[in-house]
């Protein structure tokens, strides 16, 4: 083509230079001899008409290639879209097809003809493609995963085969690496009574078993100390792990449950993390979680932040050393020394255990020559420890150490420390700006630790093997000074606390609690005081036999009860009753629910240790521990609730079953 149109133009500029030539030529000879001029004349025309009638058959020529050439080009395009390896859709106003490349007709192999057929009909998925006007996205039809590109103003869609780069992507995922670390918990405590030979034979049977277990799974595992193990594994086998519920927990305290304590391993994966640095954090930070909740489970940390735990069956057996409560008492002492305040603060909703706590670490500061204050409003309403805040308000040297959230927040300054006692979530403190304006803080508690914590505290004390806060506020105090002096107010509050959280030392009672209540007793503490701090009033009274009267037993041992939407009780009134609950026949575990007149619906559950209540409420956004444990729900009643705690009694139940 373009050489034609080159040919053609050079034709046209020699044919314009002969004629220019001819007609000077036509002008000097008519000027010298018309005859011969008229005979140029007639010459000139002839050749004009030659001319003419070749441009005439350049310009047929011309239309023939270009109609050659345009049929060809459109055959060539209808082929090539026919052809492509992706499909072209285009519908009607009725969602009916009105034409398809050859892609979508092998695709849907249909015999007969597809156009005019309904798009929805032939492609279900579709539908939510068209209902909801989406431009780009991805759906699955029979075997094939397609992505989709929507012009609804075209009334067109193009659809791509994403298959081979969807199983990619799995694929990817399935092989992304994952850290792991095992821990077994209590191998020093078990074999103490052991001797060499004994214990060398202990320590290889669990190490068989779990080397064993890592081969079988496919994880690549490594012994870094005597009881600590170190992997690599991929998503899939994390995936499988998860399925199976870490079943290596059961088999490890299983098998080694004719010792007089069973061993417990506590694990810890990390994965989802930009780089492997990262994923040994999470690996680690996952171990510590773990053993922070009492181990024997498995927590997994992902890069999203998201913690997922698994196990948590047994209930935790004291093993903490006097040691390690001598270190942290020492470590809070050069704390205490460095601060020019101390501001100790529990959690919302105060109790017996958070306020003798609180008074615990009050008396440490008093002995390190430092002042503190207690964080609470003694003015605001507390149920549940009315009592108790009456004896203090009465005290006036006790007293003057509680102040409101307020005021703390005026005298905190750079060098202050803020010490949590009793709690380790944020969201549970009893006043959050603390914790942002702080930044010097401790953590003291024995609820097994969650998902949610403090971030960044100087010292962390978390003993789930302890019975309260209380308990291992005791233990603190006893090493920092050998002379101290308590107020029996003081003494008294803080067995309160262990007597409240022990249920009179009927739970989660261990030889470490009765020597923390006979420290207590010695430097003052009043049961008779505490009887009369714990009394409850006679309507109170009938209102926690209403809810026990009204108990229904679900699933034949597990007690739930409904408070009367008419009554409103506080939460020590529900956690009586989950604990009076437990003391019937043949109730192996009880949850009692109500709605607080600000519309929230809490709920107190209660275990003999055979149903882990503190994962059915972790579920729930609650926590605490295998045996008490609690939860608040916001925007919802007491009806929803309940079908929400059966569901999760249901799935937890069906899923350890399973395992």
């Amino acid at each position: 083509m373009p050489g034609f149109l080159a040919n053609q133009t050079r034709r046209r500029l020699f044919f314009a230079l002969t004629l220019i030539a001819v007609l000077l030529a036509l002008a000097v000879s008519w000027y010298v001899e018309w005859i011969i001029g008229l005979s140029a004349f007639l010459l000139l025309a002839g050749v004009v008409f030659q001319w003419l009638r070749s441009e005439k058959k350049a310009e047929l020529a011309l239309e023939e290639y270009i109609a050659t050439l345009t049929y060809r080009v459109k055959k060539v395009g209808e082929d090539i879209v026919s052809d492509l390896p992706m499909g072209i859709i285009l519908y009607d106003e009725e969602r009916k097809l009105v034409w398809s490349n050859k892609y979508i007709t092998e695709l849907l192999a249909e015999e007969e003809s597809i156009i005019g057929r309904h798009l929805v009909e032939m492609i279900p998925k579709l539908e939510a493609v068209l209902d909801q006007a989406e431009l780009r996205g991805t759906f699955r039809f029979e075997d094939v995963t397609f992505a989709f590109i929507h012009e609804p103003e075209e009334r067109k869609i193009h659809l791509f085969d994403q298959t081979e780069f969807q199983q990619l992507q799995v694929k990817y995922k399935q092989e992304q690496v994952v850290f792991i670390q095992v821990h077994v918990d209590n191998i020093d405590e078990v074999s103490q009574s052991l001797d060499e030979q004994r214990r060398a034979l202990l320590l290889s049977e669990v190490t068989k078993m779990i080397d064993q277990w890592a081969k079988d799974v496919g994880i690549y595992l490594r012994r870094t100390s005597s009881d600590k193990f170190f992997g690599v594994l991929t998503e899939q086998t994390l995936k499988r792990l998860e399925e199976g519920r870490f079943d290596i927990l059961d088999t490890v305290r299983e098998k080694t449950s004719n010792n007089r304590v069973p061993i417990t391993l506590s694990i810890g994966v990390g994965s989802g993390a930009d780089d492997f640095v990262q994923n040994g954090q999470l690996a680690q930070s996952s171990l510590d979680i773990a053993l922070g909740r009492g181990g024997d489970q498995a927590a997994v940390k992902r890069g999203t932040g998201k913690v997922t735990f698994y196990g948590g069956k047994s209930n935790a057996v004291e093993k903490r050393t006097r040691v390690r409560a001598r270190v942290i008492s020492h470590a809070l002492k050069d704390l205490i020394k460095e601060s020019d305040y101390v501001f100790v603060m529990g959690h919302k909703g105060p109790d017996m255990d958070s306020v003798g706590s609180a008074l615990g670490v009050l008396k440490a500061v008093e002995v390190n020559e430092k002042q503190g204050f207690i964080v609470l409003d003694l003015s605001q309403p507390a149920p549940g420890i009315t009592r108790l805040l009456e004896e203090i308000k009465q005290d006036e040297d006790i007293a003057k150490h509680f102040i409101s959230p307020a005021k703390a927040l005026e005298l905190k300054t750079e060098e202050s420390l803020l010490v949590m006692v009793d709690m380790h979530k944020p969201s549970l403190a009893l006043e959050s700006k603390l914790i942002d304006q702080i930044p010097r803080r401790v953590v003291i508690d024995h609820h097994r630790r969650g998902e949610e914590f403090i971030p960044d505290p100087l010292l962390v004390y978390i003993e789930p093997y302890a019975s309260s806060t209380s308990e291992l506020v005791t233990e603190l105090l006893e090493y920092q000074s050998s002379r101290i002096q308590m107020h029996p107010l003081e003494a008294t509050a803080m067995l309160a606390g262990i007597v409240v959280d022990t249920n009179h030392f009927a739970f989660r009672t261990g030889s470490r609690t009765f020597e923390a209540a006979s420290y207590l007793r010695h430097h003052g503490a009043d049961t008779g005081l505490i009887q009369k701090l714990l009394k409850e009033d006679k309507e109170q009274f009938v209102l926690r036999a209403k809810m026990v009267e009204d108990a229904e037993l679900y699933r034949g041992n597990i007690a739930i009860s409904v408070a009367e939407m008419s009554e409103k009780y506080g939460q020590v009134l529900i956690a009586q009753a989950a604990d009076t609950l437990l003391k019937m026949n043949r109730v192996v575990a009880s949850f009692v629910l109500s709605q607080r007149a600000d519309g929230v619906v809490t709920i107190s559950a209660r275990s003999l240790g055979d149903l882990n209540v503190q994962v059915i409420m972790e579920k729930m956004g609650g926590g605490g521990h295998l045996t008490n444990a609690a939860t608040q729900l916001e925007d919802t009643n007491v009806e929803e609730a309940l079908e929400q705690v059966k569901s999760v009694i249901d799935e937890h139940i069906e899923g350890r079953e399973e395992g």
